[in-house]
């Protein structure tokens, strides 16, 4: 058993040093693209929620469970795409984002967290709960959009 889990261990570690090292190697304008397409996604599965919130569309608990968990996973997936070789791609990321990370970081770690509150609720099928926590998503993709984001 203890050399199942160290071989495990071993594996996974190599295989983290992997894929951080092929990461390293993506060309700038991919990670541009792969970032955009997060977020694009992130904007599929937030939309039908907002419609509910605002009476648009009836209330789905089901549908909102899903897109709510699909919302908190895509919530993790873009902030590796933002590395500094990226601020010379076209692209509607602010220059602000390479000059103080730790602000950005702060940023996309808000969105996170709404969105794990978000996902929580809508699973446990409280709409209640979602409407409580769903103004926090909206928040934080706005003002992180605000601070990092060009106009259109």
């Amino acid at each position: 058993m203890k050399k199942s889990l160290l071989a495990t261990g071993a594996a996974l570690a190599l295989g983290v040093g992997i894929a951080a090292s092929a990461m390293a190697q993506v060309k700038p304008d991919v990670l541009v693209k792969q970032r955009q397409a997060v977020m694009t996604l992130q904007g599929k599965y937030l939309g039908p929620i907002g419609a509910m919130m605002k009476g648009a569309v009836p209330y789905n608990a089901d549908v909102v469970a899903v897109n709510a968990t699909f919302l908190e996973n895509l919530a993790r997936m873009p902030w590796d795409g933002f590395q500094p070789s990226t601020a010379g791609e076209k692209t509607k990321a602010k220059p602000d984002i390479y000059k103080d990370m730790a602000k950005f970081k702060a940023a996309w770690e808000t969105l996170e967290a709404e969105t794990s509150k978000l996902g929580a609720a809508a699973r446990a099928k409280d709409e209640a709960g979602v409407r409580a926590t769903f103004g926090g998503v909206a928040k934080a993709c706005g003002s992180c959009h605000d601070a990092f984001r060009e106009k259109s």
